[in-house]
């Protein structure tokens, strides 16, 4: 890399790092230098050339526009014309085809990268008072999203069978790995809903290689299959899981800790259509689980110390569970990633990751004030959080580096005081109040239903005019 290049680059990193209240010498700071990123931008691009939307450049702005209430691709670059403006360069033009260009040209491999990096290196500086007994607890769960009716669109995500052709909209399938302490999201996986090996599990499969020796895998029943379990356990990766509504769990038999907690043996299933046979010989003929009846639920366990984890324990791990529920929700209603804007597969994937790339700076920021405080990162608010960024973006991109610190200082005192309030046994019901406005249902494709609008106004002016 040029001097020029490098000196851009880290410009543009030391603006991001004020954007995102990365100060000197802070706990949680510096998740990454100008070198590395630098290297890791020239590893996916190669030789670039100098351009008003080169790879950072535009990255930046990918994560400005997925972290906007906007959106649009004509706001990002509006906010690129606004930068440069401010820092005394030309303004460039406001036509979004460049940009969206140069979104195309981004690698995949870069977004990913970073996005997984900030998740890996903010959890490796956390203070371990935020793990659990000196534990990474790690929860599993999926999601959909939906995205613009096209024609590649379609043939990479096919919307639902059930919906009729140009009447639904292609599905994507998401199986995310997300911290317990900090709420980062660590891996994830995105497919096709329809299809072989389009589930949950079959995401979660490609993602197993990634967890730790001596992590804690909290997740529904989805994912309590006898394989899936043994191959986590024969990763070091202890589980808690709900038990899948398929199995018996029989308390009468087996070693017994206490009213409704066992340790059982499972005995190994006959082979699935969809493993091999090597696979098959290397899985254990039996697992000795732990089943627990609690809280209304039967959760099994691969932690079988009665003395060192009670049955109170797991019901409480169990119900951290509920906390991945809350994470997807933020990335999909607070940051509006239930409905992709991009009208290409290449592109719907970027955007998924760009998404979880700016989710995971955000939850740097709210480790970072948890941090400075005696709270968690999980008893602060996302959406307050995101809101403070956004309110304080002009300020913090453009501050004076002699001011840059009391900047900071302020917007990390306010997400601190955003503290969610306590309500571990609240419920609401899954309906709404608000009714909908009586539109009548769309039962035929909206092209059809345009020509037979323009035939009757054409009918309607033509006896007008008789």
């Amino acid at each position: 890399m040029n001097g020029s290049k490098k000196r851009e680059v880290c410009a543009q990193l030391r603006r991001f790092r004020q954007r995102f209240v990365q100060s000197p010498g802070s706990v949680l700071a510096q998740l990454f230098t100008a070198r590395c990123l630098g290297q890791w931008v020239f590893e996916a691009c190669g030789p670039w050339r100098e351009r008003v939307y080169g790879p950072l450049g535009t990255l930046m702005l990918f994560v400005e526009q997925v972290l906007s209430a906007d959106h649009s691709c004509q706001d990002a670059v509006a906010l690129g014309v606004s930068a440069r403006v401010g820092r005394g360069q030309a303004p460039c033009s406001l036509n979004s085809g460049p940009y969206c260009r140069a979104r195309q040209r981004l690698p995949l491999k870069l977004i990913e990268r970073l996005g997984r990096e900030v998740a890996v290196r903010v959890c490796a500086k956390q203070p371990t008072a935020w793990l659990w007994r000196g534990r990474h607890v790690k929860l599993i769960d999926g999601a959909t999203v939906s995205m613009p009716d096209t024609l590649d669109n379609q043939a990479h995500f096919p919307q639902n069978r059930e919906q009729k052709p140009g009447l639904g909209f292609p599905l994507a399938r998401m199986v995310a790995v997300v911290s317990l302490s900090c709420g980062a999201v660590l891996e994830w996986a995105s497919g096709a809903c329809e299809g072989k090996a389009s589930g949950e599990t079959a995401l979660l499969w490609t993602l197993l290689h990634r967890l730790e020796r001596g992590d804690i895998v909290v997740a529904d029943r989805c994912y309590a299959g006898y394989f899936m379990i043994a191959r986590l356990m024969s990763l070091g990766v202890d589980v808690v899981i709900r038990q899948h509504q398929r199995r018996h769990s029989d308390f009468r038999r087996g070693q017994r800790f206490g009213v409704r907690d066992h340790v059982a043996i499972w005995r190994r299933p006959k082979c699935p259509a969809w493993m091999d046979e090597a696979t098959y010989a290397r899985m254990p003929e039996h697992l000795r689980m732990r089943e627990v009846r609690a809280g209304g639920w039967t959760i099994v366990s691969s932690l079988i110390d009665v003395r060192a984890v009670s049955k109170k324990d797991l019901l409480e791990l169990y119900r951290s569970r509920w906390q991945v529920e809350l994470d997807l929700r933020s990335i999909k209603a607070v940051m509006q990633m239930d409905i992709l804007r991009c009208k290409s597969a290449q592109m719907v994937v970027k955007e998924i990751a760009t998404h979880l790339l700016a989710y995971n700076l955000v939850r740097t920021v709210m480790a970072h004030a948890a941090s400075h405080t005696t709270l968690l990162p999980r008893q602060l608010s996302f959406k307050g959080a995101l809101q403070v960024l956004r309110a304080f973006e002009k300020n913090l991109r453009h501050c004076p580096r002699q001011r840059l610190v009391f900047q900071h200082a302020h917007v990390l005192g306010a997400i601190a005081r955003l503290r969610l309030p306590h309500r571990p046994d609240r419920v609401e019901p899954r309906a709404v109040k608000r009714r909908p406005r009586p539109h009548s249902l769309l039962t035929s494709p909206r092209s059809i239903e345009r020509q037979r609008l323009i035939a009757r106004k054409q009918k309607i002016m033509t006896a007008a005019l008789r």
